[in-house]
């Protein structure tokens, strides 16, 4: 999940407790009259720190005051000893911790895992996508891949195909707590549903873009930080081809080396991100430098995206708290939480995003965490929170941003298929992929506008179409013989 807060025991002196992080600013209250007594008792130093760290060790003021009731000056300085001693004992120790994990530099293979096979020893053949389709129509046999496309192997294969989408897996799934995210991109390849016409478009992105499967990028399972290096390499190669890398996850870790591999081509600060997600994913302070909980947080701090161009849509639950909300409003992020949908509606919300999106610069990256999507929709991820969006909201609002935008990344992740046991997580991850390349193909036809629905499939035009058809001839003889064997 998301949530950077570690349960931390005070012995039998304390409840769970929040990291200091997430402590709240508030300034004590007046101490009660019976505290009052065993406060002034206090050394001068441990009374200043009780001042200073008490509410986040207690949660609140109040709580604090009730665990201090009736305990003795001695008492309440040992409570202060513990906190102390809890605090001292989190932090590094360099007498006692690694402060990195050694590797065995002698290994033979140390690189082997993310090794590209060379040309040379590959199957001999002209560069270009490949399909893989044993039948004309392809999509009901052979090899299956995303959107049901050829594949390409290589980046010449790209650019000998003028490849605009090159959807590729990225099966990571160390960065949480919950594993099977890894599984994510092989549900998505056999899941029901692979693509084809969006009825309420009349568009068909399989037959306006050249679409391809661009494999599975390698991942280092023993390591989320040697594998999010590899993953940054493999988007910017795909991006340094002008294809749209659509990275397909694994877990939300990924958004970092996505957005630096996307600033490694196009510059960093050069594009907007909005991030779908029922947690803001800004953590920090912890012992890991990227989880899936951190992304965001890294990715601002190493300035690969300005905060103004970072817009947060679907938060909800309990996290972040209101440090969580005043650090995006310091740094100039927007954001539009489930508490906001409920204060506005979705259809202000809606509008609103998509008017931020196109502020500050026309290129877009979506990251899509499909926990932003309420359970009902998708029970297969490691962190649901209810309350989310639904499908019929989430289609609208993706296909308008891919739409609208100049679009040069895609991510989907958080799809966990060993958490459902039905088809309907990886059903709607591919319904929500189709939703972007459906924008991009109305844009590369000429549609700029996200609100765009066709006019076939929104109006039938009854009775003038029927009648008009009818005098026409083009409406259906009526055989009764239909189906019937010829005599």
């Amino acid at each position: 999940m998301k949530h950077p807060l570690k349960p931390v025991l005070l012995s039998a002196l304390l409840l769970c407790m929040t990291a200091a992080v997430s402590m709240a600013d508030d300034e004590m209250p007046e101490l009660p009259a019976e505290l009052q007594s065993t406060f002034d008792a206090l050394p001068a130093e441990k009374r200043e720190y009780l001042i200073e760290e008490g509410e986040g060790f207690a949660g609140t003021w109040e709580k604090l005051f009730v665990r201090l009731r009736g305990k003795t000056a001695t008492e309440v300085e040992a409570f202060v000893d513990a906190m102390q001693y809890l605090e001292d004992a989190s932090k590094f120790n360099p007498e006692t911790d690694m402060a990195s994990i050694p590797l065995n530099t002698e290994a033979e293979d140390f690189n082997g895992w993310k090794l590209m096979n060379p040309r040379a020893l590959a199957t001999q053949r002209e560069p270009g996508p490949i399909n893989l389709s044993y039948y004309a129509q392809g999509g009901r046999g052979g090899i299956q891949t995303f959107a049901n496309a050829p594949v390409a192997i290589y980046p010449e294969d790209l650019v000998a195909g003028d490849v605009e989408v090159a959807i590729v897996g990225a099966p990571l799934d160390m960065g949480t707590y919950y594993r099977g995210q890894k599984f994510g991109p092989q549900a998505m390849r056999t899941g029901y549903y692979h693509g084809g016409n969006d009825m309420a478009t009349m568009v068909n992105p399989s037959k306006v873009l050249s679409i391809v499967d661009y494999g599975d990028i390698a991942i280092d399972n023993m390591s989320s930080e040697l594998s999010v290096h590899h993953v940054r390499e493999r988007v910017a190669e795909i991006a340094r081809t002008g294809a749209i890398p659509f990275i397909v996850g694994g877990d939300h870790s990924l958004e970092y080396p996505d957005i630096a591999g996307l600033a490694d081509v196009h510059g960093k600060g050069s594009f907007g991100v909005v991030h779908f997600d029922s947690h803001f994913d800004a953590g920090k302070g912890q012992a890991h430098y990227i989880t899936h909980g951190q992304p965001v947080y890294r990715a601002i701090k190493e300035g690969h995206v300005k905060g103004e161009n970072f817009i947060q849509v679907g938060l909800r639950g309990p996290w972040p708290g209101a440090w969580g909300f005043e650090w995006m409003r310091n740094n100039g992020m927007r954001y539009h939480p489930m508490a906001e949908v409920e204060k506005k509606g979705w259809k202000a919300v809606m509008e609103d995003a998509l008017r931020e999106a196109r502020e500050g610069t026309e290129k877009l990256f979506i990251s899509f965490d499909v926990d932003v999507l309420d359970p009902a929709f998708v029970p297969g991820t490691g962190t649901p929170v209810p309350g989310g969006l639904t499908m019929r909201e989430a289609i609208p609002i993706v296909r308008a941003l891919c739409t609208e935008s100049e679009m040069i990344g895609f991510e989907i992740v958080e799809l966990d298929p060993l958490l459902d046991n039905t088809y309907r997580s990886a059903l709607n991850a591919n319904y929500i992929m189709h939703a972007c390349l459906t924008g991009i193909a109305m844009r590369k036809t000429g549609i700029t506008d996200g609100s765009y629905l066709s006019e076939l499939s929104t109006e039938d035009k009854q009775p003038r179409a029927g009648k008009r058809a009818l005098k026409d001839g083009d409406a259906e003889e009526i055989d009764p013989d239909y189906g019937r064997p010829q005599r």
